[in-house]
């Protein structure tokens, strides 16, 4: 996925291949910048075109191609089959519109029902979502609500439909660990219920430990390291990961200063040749300024694209 405007082109999101499969969840991890988001908006057809382009690749949903779609396609596609629960609730739901608006617009996008079974839906779902007093609640602004309760509204929307995939974009990120929690729980319950499939974008490596079924580690655009919660928190093989995970606050290391990764994640227009992460490397070697990496391959679906580790046959 490439940006054109008047300078370089930023190249936010260069090699990536994933899947997911029904009723699985795949955390998609990295550091802000890295292009999670970017990569969930190609996906719901959201990104604007211009100035966003998709360079190259296929985008398939049950075997069909998303870019080949007329817009009107992909836009019945989009809230029915496939839904989004975006980052920040605030700013995501209309403030001039009642929760229970919000949700019943989209039943009645994608469904032939009349206004009363929407509505009877839209309480439905909110009950569904564990908000309390649904049929009250359905009648409030988003300010009216918790920053809990309209990140739940979110999700009834997301639901609304019934979709295969639910997309979440790091939807806890702005509430505390307690509701954190009951989100997390709430969607684990939810995607068993409905046997929907998850691709959850995180930077929180804590919350991918609690609900990953796989975990694509990204970096500057890119796929770094593949793999199930085992291979990717006790093997890893790509210094990005090791880096990450060193960097996690745990109860062996209270008191001790945290681990950091020295630099920041480059500006899209503006990557290293080479290996993107070698700038901020410690195991570098001067071909990996040179030389664009292959994804190494550990067998049983891990893999990592670091050569050098795979030649020191792990870190030492």
């Amino acid at each position: 996925m490439h940006f054109h405007g008047e300078g370089p082109v930023a190249r936010a999101v260069d090699g990536i291949d994933f899947q997911i499969h029904r009723r699985q969840t795949v955390c998609i991890v990295g550091e802000s910048g890295c292009g999670k988001t970017v990569t969930a908006l190609a996906v719901m057809g959201l990104l604007p075109m211009p100035p966003a382009r998709i360079a190259g690749g296929r985008i398939l949903f049950d075997g069909r191609s998303l870019l080949d779609l007329p817009a009107d396609q992909w836009r019945t596609l989009r809230g029915r089959r496939i839904a989004m629960v975006f980052q920040e609730p605030m700013t995501s739901l209309n403030p001039v519109f009642t929760i229970g608006d919000q949700i019943r617009e989209t039943i009645l996008a994608h469904e032939a029902l009349k206004e009363a079974q929407a509505r009877l839906r839209t309480i439905s779902l909110l009950n569904d979502v564990g908000i309390e007093d649904p049929e009250r609640r359905a009648s409030d602004y988003p300010h009216q609500l918790s920053g809990g309760q309209r990140q739940r509204a979110m999700i009834a929307m997301a639901l609304a439909c019934g979709p295969d995939l639910i997309i979440a974009d790091e939807p806890t990120t702005a509430l505390d660990v307690t509701v954190q929690a009951q989100i997390l729980h709430l969607l684990q319950r939810l995607q068993a219920d409905k046997q929907m499939a998850i691709q959850y974008i995180t930077h929180d490596l804590s919350v991918v430990s609690a609900i990953a079924d796989r975990i694509y580690v990204m970096y500057a655009g890119v796929m770094v390291e593949q793999g199930n919660p085992g291979q990717i928190f006790q093997q890893a093989r790509h210094p990005y990961t090791r880096a990450l995970l060193d960097a996690l606050p745990t109860k062996e290391k209270r008191g001790q200063r945290l681990a950091t990764i020295p630099g920041t994640v480059p500006h899209p227009a503006y990557k290293p040749s080479g290996c993107p992460f070698h700038p901020r490397c410690g195991f570098r070697e001067p071909a990996c300024e040179r030389d664009f990496p292959q994804m190494c391959d550990y067998g049983d679906g891990h893999g990592a694209r670091c050569p050098v580790i795979q030649r020191m046959g792990g870190f030492p």
